[in-house]
């Protein structure tokens, strides 16, 4: 069976679909009612929550696919891809932050960009899966 075809799969989709377009909505209202600089207020603090709690979702709902997947071949793939997600998010990071401590004129990276790095070390694991071990799964 391949992956798209799998029920727990297309439970996945229905998931994470809706929790990415409220990630988007939430870091534009974030963007665009909170200025550069602003003082954290409850107001501040609140809309800085929003696109974490869907980040949470997205988290959430890999989880629930790796227990829906009944398949253990198809939750080997997803275990592989978030290990390299992982294994790339903690060298990129640890790379950059010594880097950040012992070079001052490297730009600061923000915290906020270390899970959209993990987000596409997932898109690398799952090159990985494709081209490295010849999985026939859609990238």
């Amino acid at each position: 069976m391949r992956a798209n075809d799998h029920p727990a799969m297309r439970r996945y989709m229905k998931r994470i679909i809706p929790i990415t377009i409220a990630y988007i909505a939430t870091i534009a209202l974030a963007t665009a009612l909170v200025p550069d600089n602003a003082p954290a207020s409850a107001l501040t603090i609140g809309l800085a929550l929003l696109p974490g709690m869907a980040a949470l979702g997205w988290l959430w709902a890999m989880g629930r696919l790796l227990i829906e997947l009944d398949d253990e071949y198809l939750r080997m793939l997803e275990v592989r891809k978030f290990l390299i997600a992982t294994g790339a998010t903690l060298a990129i990071t640890s790379v950059w932050g010594v880097l950040e401590l012992y070079s001052p004129e490297v730009p600061k990276l923000a915290v906020f960009f270390v899970f959209p790095i993990w987000c596409i070390g997932l898109a690398v694991g799952q090159l990985v899966n494709r081209f490295g071990f010849g999985d026939p799964g859609p990238c």
